[in-house]
């Protein structure tokens, strides 16, 4: 069954939708989220993505993220998704929205106008194997750390909005 997600133009304004796969071939902007989960020691849970995904597959990125059915609110769609991949739930704030493009591995593009939300959780995911292989809670500064060293194991859109994610909850 093909999956549709909504097309925007630059200030968020849905124009259509269209094939999700699609849509990642031809770059076409498109709505998204990314939620990013912390616990009481102020950790980020970050998830490795499963190595079955379409694109950016084994890379470690932010807690959850992904894209709003058509006619669906963004918000209960960071919700349903958070328990779908991860397992359980938690408020989210929207604390900021940015766009990117950028070409990922097996040609495909990203191109989103991404909502960012942040919650809070102290408990254990239980994650869905089609969505993310691994998690692990780790620090600010020892993420900071490993995507210097590192930045190829992490997603794109993880490393092109971390700063202004860590200045807006701290």
């Amino acid at each position: 069954m093909k999956e549709f997600i909504i097309l925007v133009d630059k200030n968020d304004k849905e124009i259509g939708s269209d094939e999700k796969l699609k849509v990642h071939k031809e770059g076409s902007l498109h709505r998204a989220f990314s939620i990013f989960i912390f616990n009481s020691k102020k950790e980020l849970m970050l998830q490795q993505r499963a190595e079955s995904k379409y694109h950016s597959a084994g890379l470690w990125s932010n807690t959850c993220c992904s894209h709003p059915r058509v006619g669906e609110e963004t918000i209960d769609a960071a919700h349903r998704r958070l328990q779908e991949e991860m397992g359980f739930g938690c408020p989210l704030k929207d604390i900021f929205s940015f766009c990117y493009k950028a070409n990922l591995d097996k040609e495909m593009i990203e191109h989103e106008y991404d909502h960012v939300f942040v919650g809070s959780f102290d408990g254990q995911p239980i994650l869905n194997p089609d969505e993310a292989c691994d998690y692990k809670w780790i620090t600010i500064k020892d993420l900071n750390e490993d995507i210097d060293k590192n930045p190829e194991r992490y997603s794109f859109w993880l490393k092109n909005c971390w700063q202004k994610v860590i200045d807006s909850v701290l």
